[in-house]
C-alpha cells in the first residue's frame, strides 16, 4: 500500500475522474434529472435514491442485470437494497401477478394466497399469528406498539446505529456522528429534524453486543421497559455480525425482565437463510418483523408474534389497520416467493455463490495488502476497508468512507451495480445470478484493488 498522505490524494483523486466518467457515460439520465429536479424534491422518489455525482436512473432488469437509461448493463448487487432476492422478473413472480392482476388487484379484504402465505411463514419463523403490512417502517411501528401494549411500559432499548425503518420512534441513534456521546453509554440522539425529544426520550439506546450495558438499561429503569428491538445481524453498517452469545443472551435479558424481544428481519429474513436470523442464531424472539425480499419486489411487510403478543391485535387491544394490507398482488407474489422461488436448492445455490464471492474478495485484499476484511450474512456480504472486524457502531464510524465511495463508482463504471450508499451498505446475490456474475465483480474489485495500491 502507499503511504497514508499519497493514499489519501489517490483515492480523492480517482473519486474525480471516477465521477466524471460516470457523468459522462448516461447523458440521457442527466436530461431526467433535470427535469424531476423542477417537481420532486431531490430529483428523486426517495432521499436515499440521492448519491454523488448525480442518481442512477434505471429503465428496466432482467434475471441479474440492469439497464440504466442509457442503455449501459450491470450485473445487479444493488437488489433494490435487498428487496430483489428472487432477480429481475423471475418467471414464477411473473406469472404469479399476472395471474393475479386479471382477477382484480385491491379489495380490502382478504384473498386465498393469504393462507398459503401464513402457513409458510409460521413454519419458517416458528410464529403463531401474522399481520401484514407495505413497508418494513410499518412492521417495526407495529412491533413497537406492540411491545408497548401488551406490557403496559413506554421504554424500549435499540442499538446504535440500527435502522428500524422512519418512525419516531425509531429514528433514534442511526447515522448521527455527533453528540453521541460515551462509546460504552451512547447517548439517543434524534436522526434528524422532525422528531419531537419526547420521542427520542423514551428510546433507551444501548451497544451493539454489549449485553451488560442492556441489562444496567433495564436496572435503571425497572419494570418500565417495553421491551428490545434488534436486527441480529447490523446491516446498515456494512455487516456486523454479532458476538457469540449476543442474541441468546438477549432472549434471556428479556424475559427475566418480563420484557418482549423483537427481530428486525426486514434484511435478514429471506437472505440470511429460509428461517431468516431466527433459525440461523436458533433463537424465537416475541416479534419478528419481515419485508423487502418477502414481496419478490412488491411492497409488502409481515409481523409475526406469540399467541401472548398478538392477542393484543385478536382482542381489539391494539389495532393493526392498513388499507393495502394483504393487498392481493402483493400475496400473490409472496406465496411465489415462499413456495416456489425460495426453496432448499436455491439456498445451496446462494451458499455456493457466496463462497465464491467472499473468497475471491479475499484472495483481491491479500494480494493487494489492502486493509479490508469481508464479512457475509447469507445472500448478503460486504467488502469494510478496514484490517479489523467491526463489533460496535464505533467501529463503522472510524472506517474511511472514501474507500467505499471510490470502489462504488469504479465498479459502476464498469458494469457492476452496488449500492450507492458506500461504506454503508452490502452486496446482494440474487437466486438469477451465476458464477460469471460473481467473476465479474471480482475482475473489478482486483482492478480497483490494484488502482488503490498503487
Amino acid at each position: 500500500m502507499l503511504p497514508a498522505a499519497d493514499q489519501t490524494s489517490l483515492l480523492d483523486d480517482l473519486i474525480q475522474s471516477e465521477e466524471r466518467r460516470f457523468l459522462e457515460r448516461a447523458p440521457k439520465a442527466g436530461v431526467f434529472a433535470e427535469l424531476a429536479s423542477r417537481n420532486l424534491p431531490g430529483g428523486v422518489t426517495s432521499s436515499w435514491q440521492i448519491s454523488r455525482p448525480r442518481p442512477v436512473w434505471i429503465d428496466r432488469g432482467q434475471g441479474s442485470k440492469v439497464w440504466d437509461v442509457d442503455g449501459n448493463q450491470y450485473i445487479d448487487y444493488h437488489g433494490g437494497y435487498g428487496a430483489m432476492l428472487a432477480g429481475h422478473a423471475h418467471p414464477a413472480i411473473v406469472a404469479a401477478v399476472t395471474e393475479r392482476v386479471r382477477k382484480g388487484t385491491h379489495f380490502s379484504q382478504p384473498t386465498p394466497d393469504v393462507i398459503d402465505v401464513v402457513e409458510e411463514l409460521v413454519d419458517r419463523y416458528q410464529q403463531p399469528l401474522w399481520r401484514f403490512g407495505n413497508s418494513g417502517t410499518e412492521a417495526t411501528m407495529d412491533a413497537v406498539h406492540l411491545m408497548r401494549a401488551v406490557t403496559g411500559r413506554d421504554y424500549i432499548i435499540k442499538f446504535e446505529g440500527a435502522y428500524h425503518g422512519h418512525h419516531d420512534a425509531a429514528m433514534v441513534s442511526v447515522w448521527n456522528e455527533d453528540g453521541l456521546g460515551p462509546e460504552h453509554r451512547p447517548t439517543p440522539v434524534a436522526a434528524g429534524t422532525g422528531i419531537p425529544q419526547a420521542m427520542v426520550d423514551l428510546t433507551l439506546v444501548a451497544t451493539f453486543n454489549d449485553l451488560t450495558l442492556v441489562e444496567g438499561l433495564f436496572q435503571e429503569h425497572p419494570g418500565q421497559v417495553a421491551g428490545v428491538i434488534v436486527e441480529p445481524i447490523l446491516q446498515n453498517c456494512g455487516v456486523l455480525i454479532p458476538e457469540d452469545g449476543f442474541i441468546s443472551g438477549l432472549r434471556e435479558i428479556t424475559r427475566r425482565h418480563d420484557a418482549l424481544l423483537t427481530f428486525d428481519e426486514v434484511k435478514t429474513g429471506l437472505t440470511v437463510g429460509r428461517g431468516g436470523a431466527t433459525r440461523f442464531f436458533d433463537v424465537v424472539p416475541d416479534i419478528v418483523c419481515l419485508a423487502k425480499a418477502l414481496g419478490g419486489g412488491l411492497p409488502i411487510s409481515a409481523i409475526g408474534g406469540s399467541e401472548e403478543v398478538m392477542g393484543a391485535i385478536t382482542d381489539g387491544t391494539y389495532e393493526q389497520v392498513g388499507t393495502f394490507n394483504g393487498n392481493p398482488l402483493s400475496m400473490a407474489a409472496a406465496k411465489a416467493m415462499l413456495t416456489e422461488v425460495m426453496v432448499a436448492d436455491t439456498y445451496v445455490h446462494l451458499k455456493g455463490l457466496q463462497a465464491k464471492m467472499r473468497a475471491g474478495a479475499e484472495d483481491v485484499i491479500r494480494r493487494h495488502r489492502l486493509d479490508a476484511h469481508v464479512a457475509t450474512a447469507g445472500a448478503k456480504g460486504s467488502v469494510i476497508y478496514s484490517s479489523e472486524p467491526m463489533r460496535t457502531y464505533r467501529d463503522f464510524l472510524r472506517i474511511d468512507g472514501r474507500y467505499a465511495q471510490a470502489a462504488w463508482l469504479y465498479q459502476y463504471n464498469r458494469g457492476v451495480f452496488l449500492p450507492p450508499w458506500g461504506k454503508g451498505e452490502q452486496w446482494l446475490i440474487s437466486v438469477q445470478h451465476d458464477t460469471s456474475d460473481i467473476d465479474r465483480y471480482l475482475e473489478t474489485l482486483d482492478e480497483f484493488a490494484a488502482t488503490i495500491a498503487g
